[in-house]
């Protein structure tokens, strides 16, 4: 087991013990939200940048609310290294906990957003969209981050699976 799959797996085990996890406000028809209630995990990655972490989330059915995390494991792919000022220690990059800013669903697509976080790479905001398909007990789809101030999007895909009781 790398160290990289050792810190998903404690990540998402601090957060499935009753870790941060903020409410994230759902909106949608009350039987597609309904649809949701279940407890989520899974995980995102992406090409272009290397990162890659792991999602949780849990919905309790009557409710218009979830609450989740997404736990970002940075892993630096070939030439996608933080900005470093020469001189200065080389840092391993650090996991960080995003939060799940809203989900809307509407006859099984799912789309929401991440609240602003710092992008390791730069010390900078980027603010991160998903979508997504529900099929059956699995969410999966792609997102997009975008820096305040460039032009070029990063995209990966994700994808979380129900447990079933």
């Amino acid at each position: 087991m790398t160290v990289r799959a050792l810190s998903i797996i404690l990540a998402g085990a601090s957060l499935a013990c009753g870790g941060s996890q903020t409410p994230v406000p759902m909106v949608g028809p009350e039987a597609d939200i309904t649809n949701l209630a279940g407890d989520w995990s899974g995980e995102y990655s992406s090409g272009e940048t290397g990162r890659s972490g792991s999602i949780l989330f849990k919905l309790t059915a009557g409710t218009d609310s979830a609450s989740g995390d997404v736990v970002m494991s940075p892993q630096w792919a070939a030439g996608a290294r933080p900005t470093q000022t020469p001189g200065a220690p080389t840092q391993a990059p650090t996991s960080q906990t995003l939060s799940i800013n809203f989900v809307r669903v509407t006859g099984g697509q799912v789309s929401g957003s991440l609240a602003p976080y710092t992008d390791p790479s730069c010390n900078c905001p980027l603010h991160t969209t998903f979508i997504g398909r529900l099929k059956g007990d699995t969410l999966e789809g792609t997102y997009t981050s975008r820096h305040e101030q460039a032009a070029d999007p990063q995209q990966g895909r994700w994808r979380v699976v129900r447990k079933r009781p």
